[in-house]
């Protein structure tokens, strides 16, 4: 059996995210999203609620998880048994950053791929900080997020400003 592992923050999961995942389920026979327990970022969602939102966006796709996680990635991956860790691209500079960890990688487990998968055309400029940003400053990100993750959104910005 193939696994992949695709690991990130998530916060929160996003339509381009979700174009990545089921990309993937075509390539790899299960998939596990792997979401990493926040570590020196500020975000709006708890670890717990982020794996929860990614759950229930792809509770339709039967061999995809989601599982949290707080080690390196590297490490992860080889307790679940996978031959790859899958990331997104979107531009120039991801490949830069997503270069260099994929060499520590190869170093560290040499057994494991590194696979990058561009983003489609019409998610290029979505990434979840910018989904934070943008609803923060009162913009509607429905045509961007699944419809749970909107709604979580605008909960979670009602109880910070105590609406």
């Amino acid at each position: 059996m193939r696994i992949a592992v695709f690991p990130g923050g998530f916060d929160p999961v996003t339509n381009g995210h979700l174009d990545l995942v089921r990309r993937m389920t075509h390539l790899f026979d299960r998939v596990i999203v792997a979401v990493v327990r926040g570590r020196d970022k500020v975000g709006m969602f708890t670890w717990e609620e982020r794996q929860e939102l990614f759950r229930k966006a792809v509770a339709d796709l039967p061999t995809v998880e989601v599982e949290g996680f707080d080690e390196m990635t590297v490490e992860f991956a080889r307790r679940k048994g996978a031959v790859a860790i899958v990331r997104g691209i979107r531009a120039v500079s991801d490949f830069e950053a997503e270069f260099d960890m994929a060499l520590m990688n190869r170093k560290m487990a040499p057994h494991l791929e590194s696979v990058y998968l561009m983003a489609n055309q019409e998610f290029l400029y979505i990434s979840a900080s910018r989904i934070r940003e943008v609803s923060r400053l009162g913009y509607d990100v429905a045509d961007l997020v699944p419809p749970h993750v909107r709604t979580a959104i605008r909960e979670k910005l009602s109880q910070a400003t105590g609406q």
